[in-house]
C-alpha cells in the first residue's frame, strides 16, 4: 500500500483546511487510518484515527472539536478536515494505515505517507 497526503498549506489562524490521503494498492478498505504530525524539534503525535468502515474514531485532545476524520473507501481515501486553525497545529501531516484495523494513538501503523506541510501563521 502507498499513501499520498496532500491539501497542506499555509493558512491565517482560524482558518480551515482539508487533508486528503490517497492510497495505492488493495486492502484500503478493510485498513484502519491515522493521521499524525510533527513539528521541528518535536516528536511525531497523534491527531486522529477512523476504523475500517468508519464506525469508530478517536481524536488527540489537542484537536478534539476542530478536526475530523472521514474516510470514503470507494475513492480510497482518507480525509482530515481541519477548522478553527492555530499556530500550534503547525507541521508536517502524515496519514498512517493500520493493517489490523486497530486505531492507535501510538506510531504502531504498517504503512505511512510521506507527509505535507500545514502552516498555521498568527
Amino acid at each position: 500500500v502507498q499513501l499520498q497526503a496532500s491539501g497542506g498549506g499555509l493558512v491565517q489562524a482560524g482558518g480551515s483546511l482539508r487533508l486528503s490521503c490517497a492510497a495505492s494498492g488493495r486492502g484500503f478498505s478493510s485498513y484502519a487510518m491515522g493521521w499524525f504530525r510533527q513539528a521541528p524539534g518535536k516528536e511525531r503525535e497523534f491527531v486522529a484515527a477512523i476504523t475500517s468502515m468508519g464506525g469508530r474514531t478517536l481524536y488527540a485532545d489537542s484537536v478534539k472539536g476542530r478536526f475530523t476524520i472521514s474516510r470514503d473507501n470507494s475513492k480510497n481515501t482518507v480525509y482530515l478536515q481541519m477548522n478553527s486553525l492555530n499556530p500550534e497545529d503547525t507541521a508536517v501531516y502524515y496519514c498512517a494505515a493500520n493493517t489490523l484495523n486497530i486505531v492507535l494513538r501510538t506510531t504502531d501503523y504498517d504503512y505511512w505517507g510521506q507527509g505535507t506541510q500545514v502552516t498555521v501563521s498568527s
